[in-house]
């Protein structure tokens, strides 16, 4: 009888800090990859104490180590996507370039993380200049939420109407990055909009505002979404729809819980249970 060759999985590899109540970071990546029928990868950056309630110490790792993980992985692996979370050092964006640009085929989603949800400062200036100039040219997209595109854009405040937040994304594009998906979630209303700009064209997506104060990882699991259904082979357009259909789901889902004392986290799961 002829040998059936077994499955490949479709892989999603994160590269992010770890976040030990389990909401955002590396934990929220996994969950949305096994979620989303992809099998998850992980180089750690850096470890956190921190719960619901914030970040009390992030401890980052070394550069040098960041590395090994990504070749120890890459050399056994096939990886068909990559989502990039928390960077800490210039050294680290530097490490993580230099590995992306060694496999320059595989799509690469960046979630321009810089503070916690608690406004605690995680990516110091020198390494935001380095993000932008080493890691922007290499990003298939980048996900920054309001006060990000602030601070990357060089913007001078929120920007008030569409026109601008349609203006702040093409700054950012002119900064070497494929794409770029403004995030509204950060806005006020009954409506929370999203503004992505390719090369082909820019486009919004609206939906009701979900109601809940479970958002921790919210960013997190967005943007690995989006690099779960590009590893699928979904186009960019797609995968971001998707992405926000399911992170708007699991938002839902996870307001019926409560953890913590805190901000709890999306619901991963809630397909299952």
């Amino acid at each position: 009888m002829p040998t059936v060759a077994p499955e490949r999985y479709t892989t999603v590899l994160t590269i992010a800090g770890s976040d030990g109540s389990g909401g955002a970071g590396i934990q929220a990546d996994l969950k949305t990859f096994a979620a989303l029928g992809c099998y998850g990868l992980s180089v750690l950056t850096g470890v956190t104490a921190q719960n619901t309630q914030g970040v009390i110490r992030a401890i980052p790792l070394e550069p040098d180590f960041i590395t090994e993980q990504c070749s120890a992985l890459a050399d056994d692996i096939e990886i068909h996507a990559i989502k990039i979370g928390m960077l800490s050092s210039s050294a680290a964006v530097q490490a993580i370039a230099a590995f992306l640009r060694s496999s320059p085929s595989i799509p690469v989603i960046l979630d321009t993380v810089l503070r916690s949800t608690g406004g605690m400062e995680l990516v110091p200036p020198a390494a935001r200049d380095s993000i932008i100039h080493e890691l922007f040219p290499l990003a298939t997209l980048i996900t920054p939420n309001l006060p990000e595109t602030i601070e990357l854009a060089g913007l001078d405040g929120i920007p008030a109407s569409k026109k601008e937040i349609e203006r702040a994304a093409e700054i950012l594009r002119s900064k070497g990055t494929d794409a770029v998906l403004i995030k509204g979630g950060h806005m006020t209303g009954a409506v929370c909009d999203d503004y992505l700009l390719s090369e082909s064209k820019g486009e919004w997506f609206s939906s009701s505002r979900v109601r809940t104060i479970n958002t921790h990882g919210t960013g997190c699991t967005l943007s690995s979404a989006i690099a779960a259904f590009t590893a699928r082979g979904f186009a960019l357009h797609e995968a971001v729809k998707n992405g926000r259909s399911y992170t708007r789901e699991a938002l839902k889902a996870g307001s019926s819980f409560m953890l913590g004392k805190g901000t709890g986290p999306l619901h991963h799961f809630y397909q299952w249970w």
